[in-house]
């Protein structure tokens, strides 16, 4: 990969995850690395930060390279892709981590077959993330070498072998962390409302969580044990668990996180689709 040049096309925030997790496991040089962003200041900013190579035009960065990452919002994928037919070399790899944009609408707008279609994570900017992704048909083999390097720089990645598993991993893993925000947020403010401190609150909750997870994988290795077995091994009969796990149900949590979880992926079938995606007055976007 070393001499492999990947070109960035919208510079955000899971763009430069990429870049910094590239760069922190010797898989590229810095100035292999091309960032394309229709505001330059971010341009001078992962240059400072990466030593990256910065551009306004994406034409410029895609004519270049042997990787094309597609990074924009959902909403401008289309623009970009029209700019950027004819400008791809016939034997680079484009990359997409656009949520719901297909492959046939990206090869068959840019006149390219070799396409990756995939879908990370926000723990990705720290290298805890998970990928899922899937290669077209036309993909070589060393070009799926390369996307699994290039993805398993964000954390784990899984290769599946049909593009509706995409749609179901963007409302499953890659919206789940705002899912454990929003808890975590929850945990935090009754601990508060308690009348732990916001900073003792935070520390219980996180530790809780992330103890929780290890002592799963610690005991699961082999997959042969039931999330649910360890919900029950933690629930006394009578006790404070099963009084909280009571009011839990009563309100609905499960089905609560289930429908949230199935109406993004209705949404990013949506925006497969292109239907219209608001944007709130006033909110700005990263990327081209």
């Amino acid at each position: 990969m070393l001499d492999k040049k990947i070109a960035f096309i919208g510079s955000g925030a899971m763009a430069e995850a990429m870049i910094a997790g590239l760069l922190r496991q010797g898989l590229a040089q810095p100035g292999n690395l091309l960032a394309a962003d229709v505001r330059p200041e971010r341009g001078t900013e992962l240059q400072e930060r990466y030593g990256v190579r910065p551009y306004t035009d994406n034409n410029q960065v895609a004519s270049q390279a042997d990787v094309v990452v597609l990074s924009v919002k959902p909403q401008f994928l289309t623009e970009v892709l029209q700019g950027l037919k004819g400008s791809i070399p016939s034997g680079a790899l484009v990359l997409s981590i656009v949520a719901g944009a297909p492959m046939t609408k990206i090869a068959g707008t840019l006149g390219h077959k070799a396409v990756v279609r995939s879908m990370p994570n926000t723990p990705a900017q720290i290298g805890e993330g998970i990928t899922v992704w899937i290669p077209a048909p036309a993909v070589s083999e060393e070009q799926r070498g390369m996307a699994s390097t290039i993805l398993g720089a964000l954390g784990e990645q899984v290769m599946v072998s049909r593009e509706n598993y995409l749609d179901m991993a963007t409302a499953l893993s890659g919206t789940g962390p705002a899912y454990v925000f929003i808890f975590m947020e929850a945990m935090i403010d009754a601990g508060v409302h308690m009348g732990f401190s916001r900073h003792i609150a935070e520390q219980l909750v996180v530790q809780t969580l992330r103890g929780s997870v290890d002592y799963f994988q610690a005991i699961n290795q082999k997959g042969a044990v039931h999330v649910a077995a360890l919900r029950n091994q933690v629930t006394s009969p009578g006790g404070t668990t099963a009084e909280a796990l009571y009011y839990l149900e009563k309100a609905g949590f499960r089905t609560s996180i289930s429908r949230a979880i199935w109406a993004a992926y209705q949404r990013s079938l949506e925006l497969g689709r292109e239907k219209p995606v608001h944007i709130p007055e006033g909110h700005t976007d990263e990327g081209n």
